[in-house]
């Protein structure tokens, strides 16, 4: 008997089968404390070979982010022009007036807050649109009590995609379709190519089809699904029926 996952079960298997931030984030990760002072800081990043290092008060949790860039931004301040004639005039008033962090020497001067950060149940595809949206290269991940758990990059996210066609066939095939969707494989075919998923054949429900689709998409290592599957009946509620 074909049922499609639903209720309790759908939730379980969605909540399974979406690679989530802690899959593959680092457990190994630098911070520094709020006293932390400037050439420390740098001496971090540079001994490190790192872009940006978390801020964590005395209980461990994330208060914000010291970035190359923040660094870079009090390095290369310079006072205004004390005499009487005012700033060079080539000067605009936003490149000689200096507030904030620019006199900062430790990390809570510097640093950037409130800090961006995701949790580890937070699936890669969130934490890679908050990298893009907000133009950083890591984000500080949290523990169920707020509490620094790892960093994940942009490079942890790519990990995800770095996986053999024979093994998201096997996800596809077995995890999916048998396993979850109590589905009798022969008459689906599934082919993968370069991570990208071909589904075919026939199915007896219309919202089979439909699920197995969205299921492959959540597979980690899936680029894209080509859908070709066809089916025998069409159960949905017509516009009219809801």
């Amino acid at each position: 008997m074909n049922e499609p996952a639903h209720g309790a079960f759908g939730s379980f298997l969605e909540a399974k089968m979406v690679v989530s931030v802690g899959d593959v984030m680092t457990r190994r990760v630098l911070s520094v404390g709020e006293d932390t002072r400037f050439k420390d800081i740098a001496e971090v990043l540079v001994t490190h070979a790192i872009s940006a290092v978390p801020v964590v008060d005395g209980a461990g949790h994330v208060i914000g982010i010291v970035s190359e860039a923040d660094l870079l931004h009090r390095e290369g301040d310079e006072e205004p022009f004390p005499g009487p004639a005012g700033p060079p005039p080539q000067a605009q008033p936003d490149q000689w007036l200096k507030v904030g962090k620019t006199k900062g020497r430790t990390a809570r001067e510097l640093m950037t807050a409130p800090a961006i950060t995701v949790s580890m149940d937070t699936p890669v595809v969130t934490a890679g649109r908050l990298m893009e949206h907000h133009g950083v290269k890591r984000l500080p991940v949290l523990d169920d009590h707020g509490r620094l758990a790892g960093v994940v990059s942009r490079y942890d996210l790519l990990k995800v995609f770095v996986r053999s066609d024979r093994d998201i066939e096997h996800e596809v095939r077995v995890d999916i379709l048998v396993r979850s969707l109590w589905m009798d494989t022969s008459r689906v075919r599934v082919a993968v190519q370069d991570g990208v998923v071909t589904l075919s054949g026939r199915m007896i429900l219309r919202g089979e089809a439909q699920i197995a689709v969205w299921m492959t998409k959540q597979v980690g290592g899936v680029v894209d699904v080509i859908d070709e599957l066809t089916w025998e009946r069409d159960i949905t509620p017509s516009e009219k029926e809801r």
